[in-house]
């Protein structure tokens, strides 16, 4: 099975395991193998290749010495158009091409859910600061500036003056390129701040798996620092949630495999923030794991292969994440407080960033260098539980003096 890349905070590493799981070796595509230190520790073949464009990945394939493979697919946002091409050329399961294509450009995929009735922020794709501005005044602020094509909070800022929204216009409009070194589209989204909590529905086909409560940063960026499984909301509030969300998919021509809606419950309800056709990032699918018995990782490398999971829920418990963020220079250390035996309830303290390196502030995913899951019978069990062990984990960052910066 060949993974076109991966991420490398989520659950990348969890795809090759759950393929061997299952019988089938992962070969891993990267232009950079260096970047993913997990696969030369649990002995994941990587071939290096061109990832960024369909032809590249499609000449490693055709190089491969033991001929065509099972499955193509990736856990990395920014690689799903390749990698659903490469498996429509080679006739392997995968998401539409074109479905693909319209939901990764933010603009275009939020006229696609305005025209099919998803209800959406207001917003406009631009491409000079005074487009910005004058979409600022038409929409109202506080407005959000994001890239057309971005991932994981990158370039995410909420602008609540005119100055704001000027400088961070002309921040976004000198990007050309990505973290991953991937040129960028052009023009930017200028879209109406909704003002309420933040959720996901992670939709799996078009069946709502989980509704995911979200707890973002200090403004004005989106770091995702914590979620929680099942939301603890009414029942009628995550029926909406998860009614919409599969209207998003829909609307968008998705429906293979997993897909990632985030929305806030506003005055007026749930209102689609963006569709990422993809499993969640962010540790998700583990906590559906932990609460639900329900293993998307592994449903997701079924589909690929061309096979079926079972989505039931098996269990009804309630799991917690808390990320460990870089919030000032600092370095990564081993924590000072760490207990031998974790608090009740936490399943999991991990590190994932680098050690002894200086770590700044980025203010989007990059800045998650740590994460504790928790797992109990009450939503309230849950969140205490992973707070508790958060503020251990947090003694592993040693911040560094200015005169070090």
């Amino acid at each position: 099975m060949v993974l076109v890349e991966s991420n490398t905070s989520g659950t990348g590493r969890l795809f090759a395991q759950r393929a061997r799981e299952m019988g089938v070796r992962p070969v891993l595509l990267a232009e950079d193998p260096g970047r993913y230190a997990y696969a030369q520790a649990d002995g994941v073949e990587v071939v290096r290749a061109c990832t960024s464009a369909p032809a590249g990945v499609l000449d490693a394939i055709a190089a491969l010495p033991d001929g065509s493979p099972a499955g193509v697919t990736t856990s990395s946002d920014y690689f799903v158009p390749v990698a659903a091409s490469v498996a429509a050329v080679m006739g392997l399961p995968g998401p539409e091409p074109d479905a693909v294509a319209r939901c990764r450009h933010k603009g275009t995929q939020h006229v696609t859910l305005a025209a099919g009735g998803v209800p959406v922020a207001a917003h406009a794709l631009v491409t000079s600061v005074d487009m910005a501005l004058d979409t600022a005044e038409r929409v109202g602020l506080p407005v959000v500036l994001k890239p057309a094509d971005g991932s994981g909070s990158t370039g995410v800022r909420l602008c609540v003056t005119r100055e704001e929204v000027v400088e961070h216009a002309s921040r976004l409009l000198v990007r050309t390129h990505n973290e991953r070194g991937m040129p960028t589209a052009p023009g930017f989204l200028v879209e109406e701040y909704v003002d309420g909590p933040e959720f996901s529905v992670e939709v799996f086909g078009c069946t709502p798996v989980a509704v995911v409560a979200k707890h973002l940063g200090a403004a004005p960026h989106f770091v995702e620092i914590g979620h929680d499984v099942p939301a603890p909301l009414p029942a009628a509030q995550a029926e909406a949630l998860a009614t919409t969300g599969v209207m998003a998919v829909k609307a968008l021509g998705l429906g293979f495999g997993a897909a990632h809606v985030e929305m806030r419950y506003g005055i007026n309800g749930p209102v689609v923030i963006e569709v990422n056709p993809r499993l969640a990032g962010g540790m998700i699918p583990e906590l559906i794991r932990s609460a639900l018995s329900v293993d998307l990782v592994r449903a997701q490398v079924t589909a690929a292969l061309g096979r079926h999971e079972e989505l039931e829920p098996r269990t009804a418990m309630h799991s917690s994440l808390r990320f460990l963020v870089v919030d000032r220079p600092a370095t990564l250390q081993e924590p000072r407080a760490r207990h031998t035996n974790p608090a009740r309830y936490v399943s999991e303290e991990t590190l994932t960033g680098r050690r002894d390196e200086r770590l700044v502030p980025h203010h989007d995913h990059r800045d998650r260098v740590g994460h504790v899951i928790a797992t109990a019978c009450t939503a309230g069990e849950a969140a205490l539980a992973a707070a508790t062990g958060l503020d251990r984990l947090r003694t592993a960052l040693r911040p560094v003096s200015k005169a070090a910066v």
